[in-house]
């Protein structure tokens, strides 16, 4: 939603100072969801990284699909009733791992949320502001889940 609601001259931009253009602010999105699979769950398949020079709005929309069905696949063995073979959340390999839990979830979603805040900040400060239908629709969770599928919205099944 957010990479088709942007106006396709931000994509590549150059911001002022050192700030990362919208085009690397993406592939960097993807590029931690990958190393977040690779170091917490190798066993699940890990997606190509991307390269912020050159990538393409589709191919950045594509990795972040494949990703994020990593991502989905990791959180529910980590999560899921049945014990799984993840044990710790690995963010980086710098960082101390977190014995699994609810915080791993809410730290991936921080991060995807910040991300997504600079892009929306840094198109609107190079002259490109997403239209009220992106920023609102990314708060229409209702809509949003029966695009996905499930028709009744949270807590039920699809």
């Amino acid at each position: 939603m957010l990479i088709e609601g942007l106006d396709p001259r931000a994509w590549s931009a150059k911001p002022p100072g050192k700030t990362r253009p919208i085009v690397a602010i993406f592939t960097h999105m993807h590029n931690v969801r990958t190393k977040w699979v690779r170091l917490t769950a190798p066993h699940l398949k890990v997606p190509r990284q991307l390269h912020r020079a050159g990538c393409t709005p589709q191919q950045a929309r594509a990795a972040l699909t494949e990703s994020a069905a990593r991502c989905t696949e990791m959180l529910a063995e980590a999560l899921g009733a049945t014990s799984g073979r993840i044990e710790t959340f690995r963010r980086d390999g710098w960082a101390k791992p977190w014995p699994v839990g609810v915080e791993m979830l809410c730290y991936m979603l921080a991060h995807e949320a910040h991300h997504r805040g600079q892009v929306g900040m840094l198109a609107h400060q190079l002259g490109f502001p997403l239209s009220v239908n992106i920023t609102s629709g990314l708060w229409n969770w209702e809509k949003l889940w029966k695009e996905c599928g499930s028709h009744r919205g949270p807590g039920y099944d699809s």
